[in-house]
């Protein structure tokens, strides 16, 4: 009787919920910045979910070649007006991207074990948020993690995976190094933050539990504000 009430409390309960977020970007000519919604240092490392889970960008579909710039349970829809804040806790100067081999590294911070890699990458050149008609970017560093998963111990509970269940994600606290290859040619057309000549590169896993990532605002070194994008590959979902 007390295994029934258990397993009828799992199955009740919320299933896993996780996260990982891009804590921080520089671009490979200066500058940096953050994902859009990050609170920084308001927000703890290590802690309950419900504490260290409220800036993680939650995406609304798997294919990372989706419109949207996904939400936070702290700040709620993330929009491009974001950037303002995201500048403000990083500074003034967007990640600067050569426009040849220019790439674009940072910090995915694993907050819980969904929140794992591989991670993917794809370019809004018109900063608004487009990435269904946006182009591919290769991740040259890659997040560890099988799925979107990685255990804190390398262990799982055998009895709740068996039976298709798990209990809320365990936290992790760990950061893991990111670099992402800008296409070559790509050019930017947005006005993101008060800064002209913006793209936004979405950075997620396919974590159904989530997705989980971020989007930054870049601009390419050196190029004149106003310009449209080179095409590149275009990313098939």
């Amino acid at each position: 009787m007390q295994y029934k009430f258990i397993l009828a409390a799992l199955v009740a309960s919320p299933l896993v919920a996780a996260h990982g977020k891009v804590s921080v970007v520089t671009g490979d000519a200066g500058g940096n910045g953050t994902a859009l919604g990050i609170q920084g240092a308001v927000v703890p490392g290590a802690g309950s979910n419900s504490k260290t889970e409220v800036d993680t960008t939650v995406f609304g579909s798997t294919k990372v070649a989706t419109d949207g710039l996904g939400r936070t349970t702290g700040n709620g829809k993330n929009t491009v007006a974001d950037a303002t804040a995201a500048m403000a806790a990083s500074g003034s100067t967007l990640p600067q991207v050569s426009a040849s081999n220019g790439t674009l590294t940072g910090t995915v911070h694993i907050v819980t074990t969904d929140g794992a890699g591989p991670y993917s990458a794809i370019v809004d050149s018109t900063g608004t948020g487009a990435f269904s008609t946006g182009t591919k970017a290769t991740v040259t560093t890659q997040v560890p993690g099988k799925n979107g998963n990685i255990s804190p111990n390398g262990t799982v509970r055998r009895l709740l995976a068996r039976m298709g269940l798990m209990k809320r994600a365990a936290n992790v606290n760990k950061d893991f190094p990111i670099a992402v290859s800008i296409p070559a040619g790509t050019t930017c057309s947005g006005t993101v933050g008060g800064q002209s000549g913006v793209c936004l590169v979405k950075i997620a896993n396919s974590n159904p539990a989530g997705p989980f990532g971020g989007v930054v605002a870049i601009q390419m070194a050196g190029a004149a504000a106003g310009n449209t994008t080179t095409a590149a590959k275009k990313f098939k979902a």
